[in-house]
């Protein structure tokens, strides 16, 4: 085993030509002692014609079938006039058959095979030595149709295993942008919910201090609330960003029971919320809980900084195998387009982050006026069957 190895990293570093060159010497080496070792004394130039026999080896990888052919010329050239002194076995013309075979276009192989069948029938002298020579001939056909077969089967593997790993590569790039989209995501709806309150309180602070020392104090606790439940999520952001491998379990994962938390904070920023979660949403799979979570934080978002409603209303129900969500409120809302689009609908980052996560659970969500034109209204409907890709909603 050892020297066999070493005889594979020594062969590798030579060139295919010096090899072939060592196999024409080799070829030559050995036509030479069958002339030598015949009971006639042969003429000096019958030796030349046995190591001619061989010449053409080291070109045999650029031309097979001309290598072949030059060396069959020299070969039945001896058999004619020193038959006697011709080698059992002709290595040349063994491996030039094995090098058409493995290397030639299908024609020029199916082509040679035929001659040297026909060749070997006809030219040998006994039924013994013919079909000698139909072993040796056609066995190294097989063997190089074998090989050929063989490195096709290789670089076909090659190619598979080249374009497994490039779509290895677009895929892992596809997850990196979609997992920055959803981090950015998160990142949008913690920070805008958490820093609009925040804000809000922090401007009316002031204002009553004096007048209302109780709700200054409320309007302070609600931004200290705010800021503690931004920092735990963010944590949870960054540590996926922090720890190599980290799974979705590190990101946050919020349910629907915790609206009522956000629901309580908006209030202390003004508007009065009416918060509505239907029985049995317990059970709704907890990435699908966490989307619609993100949903409903961003519409009160978005009510706080821009609808001057003092009333909003939640709803989140179960109908058969969908959720139904609908925030509304009862501000200015926002003007509507000739083509009924809502301006700020592809614009603003909230509501198409809204958009983006119903898509990708493979609901819709809808926002525009409310009834009558009155208010602004999100919806969405997201079906409950879709678990396990909501999580690239970035929820």
């Amino acid at each position: 085993m050892v020297r066999a190895a070493r005889w594979r990293s020594w062969s590798a570093g030579l060139s295919p030509y010096v090899l072939d060159s060592l196999l024409a010497v080799a070829s030559a080496g050995i036509s030479v002692w069958a002339v030598g070792n015949d009971d006639r004394a042969w003429p000096w130039w019958v030796y030349l014609v046995a190591v001619s026999t061989s010449l053409s080896l080291p070109w045999r990888r650029r031309a097979p079938l001309a290598a072949l052919a030059a060396g069959s010329v020299a070969f039945m050239t001896l058999s004619v006039v020193a038959h006697s002194a011709s080698p059992q076995v002709p290595l040349a013309g063994v491996i030039g058959i094995y090098t058409v075979a493995e290397r030639s276009p299908d024609r020029q192989r199916w082509t040679v095979l035929a001659v040297v069948v026909v060749a070997n029938v006809i030219g040998t002298h006994s039924p013994n030595g013919m079909l000698f020579s139909l072993l040796t001939s056609v066995g190294s056909f097989v063997f190089g149709s074998l090989v050929r077969a063989q490195r096709r089967l290789a670089r076909l593997e090659a190619e598979r295993a080249r374009e497994a790993g490039e779509r290895a590569a677009s895929e892992a790039g596809r997850a990196v942008v979609e997992e920055r989209a959803r981090i950015a995501r998160e990142m949008h709806d913690i920070l805008a919910h958490a820093v609009s309150l925040m804000i809000i309180q922090a401007e009316a602070g002031p204002l009553v201090v004096h007048a209302n020392p109780d709700r200054a104090i409320r309007a302070f606790d609600t931004i200290a609330d705010a800021g503690r439940d931004a920092m735990v999520q963010l944590r949870r952001v960054l540590g996926v960003l922090k720890e190599e491998g980290a799974g979705p379990e590190l990101a946050p994962q919020p349910r629907l029971a915790e609206l009522a938390d956000v629901a309580e904070r908006v209030r202390r920023a003004g508007p009065a919320v009416e918060l509505e979660l239907a029985d049995g949403l317990g059970a709704v799979p907890a990435d699908l809980q966490a989307v619609v979570y993100r949903i409903v934080q961003e519409a009160l978002t978005n009510t706080v900084k821009h609808s001057g409603a003092d009333r909003v209303a939640v709803r989140v129900r179960r109908s058969g195998d969908i959720l139904d969500v609908v925030v509304s409120d009862n501000g200015r809302g926002l003007p509507v387009t000739v083509g009924g689009v809502v301006n700020g609908w592809s614009g603003g980052r909230g509501l198409v982050g809204i958009r983006e996560r119903a898509a990708a659970c493979g609901g819709r969500a809808e926002a525009g006026p409310g009834p009558e034109g009155k208010g602004f209204l999100v919806s969405a409907r997201l079906p409950l069957g879709v678990a396990g890709v909501v999580e690239k909603a970035g929820g």
